[in-house]
């Protein structure tokens, strides 16, 4: 969907592939018919934006046959479809019965990260619509924070000036502007702004910028205020928004919040669970069955890294940090001037919910997308934008 800025900005609201398992074209392909076009006739628009999850083996046909790109593209308009930005954080197998740290490989010190992620921007220029200012390739903080010694480090601050190189290229030999945003994530090289400021301060801002998760700011215990303005400090534009929302746990030690928090200990992805000390400082576990087994102090609340549906209140007694995701689309676009353009509606754990909350098939998926989607675009309607397509 497209909302228009009162400063003119076309502001792009998508929601992401990711929620879909497709690791072939044909399964992307499929995806549009079966997932993505129900939801746009939920919503009963005209125009729906997708954030496409190409895995590796997706991206090298579509890199190395031209004609796949332009079929990929007809597919999205036939289908009411529009792509702007690409999640190109999992490599490859996003859907496996395990993926937890395996979603940080490679990692930006590996030359491979670097060649999938320019052939993600150049898919992205061969997809975007003919009226798109320009594009966004989302990808990891660098990498998980350990092993991370000084050489892979320093192998990784000069993938980014090749990938910046590499956009510059791109731009000249298609005239499409795309750029690529590193997302903060806990537990990782860089997990919050302030440390993205220090690693990512300097980096070429036409090409290079952040995708700030707002399910992520918030298991950090960040405030969008301080955070946004930390990053435009330290010149580093907003890429992308990822409006997410964490679950928030505000007495872990009553026997029925733990008995609610085990419902979400699923074996698929890493729950990153953090609580905050009298002090100020974050602590935490990088999974949610190690704070249930008692590494996490349990005094205070805490906050799971479990991205949880935008327009549906948590079961009692736990709750969403929408508030934080709230307050961070009012910082950037309540204002006289856009300071971000791509907003993507990420849920990707539909189906890793505990039983009773799992949608039960592709039409309560879509059901439940359609539902995210009309609440994002009602908070970004309340705050002064108004619809475009």
């Amino acid at each position: 969907m497209r909302l228009l800025h009162t400063d003119g900005t076309t502001v792009h609201l998508a929601y992401c592939s990711n929620v879909h398992a497709a690791e072939s074209l044909d399964g992307v392909l499929a995806q549009l018919a079966d997932h993505a076009e129900p939801v746009r006739r939920e919503l009963g628009a005209d125009l729906l934006g997708i954030g496409l999850w190409l895995a590796r083996d997706v991206v090298a046909e579509l890199a190395a046959r031209p004609s796949a790109v332009a079929e990929l593209r007809h597919e999205l308009a036939l289908r009411g479809l529009e792509t702007v930005t690409l999640n190109a954080f999992p490599y490859e197998g996003f859907h496996r019965e395990v993926v937890k740290k395996d979603v940080y490989l490679p990692d930006w010190a590996d030359e491979e990260r670097l060649r999938y992620t320019l052939a993600c921007a150049r898919v992205l220029a061969g997809l975007l619509p003919d009226d798109a200012v320009r594009g966004s390739v989302s990808t990891l903080p660098l990498a998980w924070r350990t092993p991370w010694p000084a050489d892979r480090a320093e192998r990784a601050r000069r993938a980014l000036d090749r990938l910046a190189a590499g956009l510059a290229e791109l731009h000249r030999d298609t005239g499409r502007r795309i750029r690529v945003a590193f997302e903060p994530e806990p537990g990782c090289v860089v997990e919050d702004t302030v440390q993205a400021a220090r690693e990512f301060g300097g980096l070429d801002p036409e090409w290079l910028g952040i995708c700030l998760d707002t399910c992520h700011l918030a298991v950090q215990f960040e405030e969008p205020g301080t955070a946004l303005a930390r990053l435009a400090a330290a010149g580093l534009p907003v890429v992308k928004v990822q409006a997410s929302a964490a679950l928030q746990a505000d007495h872990p030690t009553e026997p029925a919040t733990r008995a609610a928090l085990e419902r979400f200990a699923e074996p698929r992805f890493l729950h990153q669970t953090r609580t905050r000390a009298v002090d100020g400082t974050v602590l935490g576990v990088d999974d949610l069955p190690e704070a249930l087994t008692g590494r996490l102090p349990a005094d205070s609340p805490w906050r799971i890294h479990f991205h949880s549906p935008l327009h549906a209140a948590a079961e009692a007694p736990l709750r969403t940090t929408v508030p934080v995701l709230s307050d961070t689309l009012r910082a950037l676009l309540g204002g006289p001037t856009a300071l971000c353009d791509h907003i993507e509606v990420e849920t990707y754990t539909w189906n890793v919910l505990p039983q009773s909350l799992r949608p039960a098939g592709p039409a309560a998926l879509a059901t439940g997308l359609a539902a995210e989607l009309t609440w994002a675009r009602n908070q970004l309607l309340a705050l002064g934008l108004t619809t475009d397509r």
